[in-house]
């Protein structure tokens, strides 16, 4: 069976999930990586056996990939996509898929369009706590989220942002704790209430950094269509990484959620509990602990996807719903004046 070919945009921290992962599957062979910095892409070809480029166009057209990795700065991931869908190839993109709505959607609608399919990685629906709570409240025995709300305490010190030379920049971050760092909790909760958004409240503020503008702190409220109300706070001045966490009241019971464990209290008295089981298809060579293990999990999907033997999960169509919360927390705040990016 013809081995589906696959290519790795953008060389950084993130890209060891999307490398080791491609290698793992037998279906998949890994034919180029790309970076713009030449010392680095090449290292990473050479440490795993393929070839280098510097222009993901040339890569496009001497490879030929069917399908496209996209760990770039978040400003950059429609317009590449976007280049990839022309070109004919699939994408799957790392989060966030945009900074800019519009551009969000417009990416969406030229995938759809010319037949080629769009994934973006979320991995954190697929962690053993997230799939209980969305099994539980799909399958009646929660019943509908009523309310809920989540906190994320981390810490993300100046160096952070200087060490990199886009982090923590308005134009190519698209912001800060929200759409860096508490994405992955909006969109859980998000998932779980499934309902359509009709309000958006938020307050905004650089309470601590020096060196950078973007927010590191967040509060806000989000109103559903259904009447579900879920506030949410997020600041990353902590002094360590505390595990992130989701409450949730639903109509048969309450639910505590962390990324690494689910505790549901019903109302009939009885409680269900879950530790995360961390997947088995790769170990990574890298990588940060709060990224979990699950990426291996949704890029195994994309590519059953890709091979057509299964629906793509995560669609761009699908984390459009997480891109307009994100944008409309941006727009809704006391910083809409010193942002022009997510509208």
């Amino acid at each position: 069976m013809k081995k589906i070919r696959a290519a790795v945009i953008g060389c950084g921290n993130i890209s060891v999930m999307h490398l080791d992962s491609v290698n793992a599957l037998d279906e998949v062979r890994l034919v180029g990586v790309c970076d713009i910095k030449k010392d680095k892409v090449q290292a990473v070809a050479e440490s795993y056996s393929t070839s280098a480029y510097t222009d993901y166009r040339e890569m496009f057209k001497k490879e030929k990939p069917d399908a496209v990795h996209l760990c770039l700065p978040h400003y950059l991931h429609t317009a590449v996509a976007c280049d990839a869908f022309r070109a004919g190839i699939h994408v799957l993109s790392e989060k966030p898929m945009s900074i800019r709505y519009d551009e969000a959607v417009e990416a969406v609608e030229l995938a759809e369009q010319l037949g080629v399919l769009y994934g973006v990685i979320f991995q954190c629906r697929y962690n053993t706590p997230s799939m209980l709570v969305k099994e539980r409240i799909t399958d009646g025995r929660l019943g509908a989220v009523r309310c809920g709300r989540s906190v994320l305490t981390w810490c993300r010190s100046d160096n952070y942002y200087s060490s990199s030379d886009w982090k923590g920049t308005w134009d190519k971050e698209g912001g800060g704790v929200i759409i860096d760092q508490a994405i992955h909790s909006l969109d859980l909760a998000n998932w779980f209430i499934d309902s359509t958004p009709v309000k958006v409240q938020s307050s905004l503020h650089n309470r601590k950094h020096k060196i950078m503008t973007v927010e590191d702190s967040a509060e806000g409220l989000i109103e559903y269509e259904n009447g579900c109300i879920f506030g949410f706070y997020a600041m990353n001045n902590y002094s360590v990484d505390e595990p992130i966490e989701i409450r949730l009241v639903c109509e048969n019971g309450t639910v505590r959620l962390s990324y690494d464990e689910a505790v549901i209290n019903y109302n009939d008295g009885t409680v269900e509990t879950v530790t995360n089981s961390p997947q088995k298809i790769v170990s990574y060579s890298g990588g940060k602990s709060y990224w979990g293990t699950q990426h291996a999990v949704q890029i195994n999907q994309f590519y059953q996807a890709v091979a057509g033997l299964e629906p793509l999960q995560i669609s761009g169509r699908e984390a459009l719903k997480i891109q307009k919360i994100i944008c409309d927390i941006y727009n809704n705040n006391d910083v809409r004046d010193r942002y022009v990016g997510c509208v």
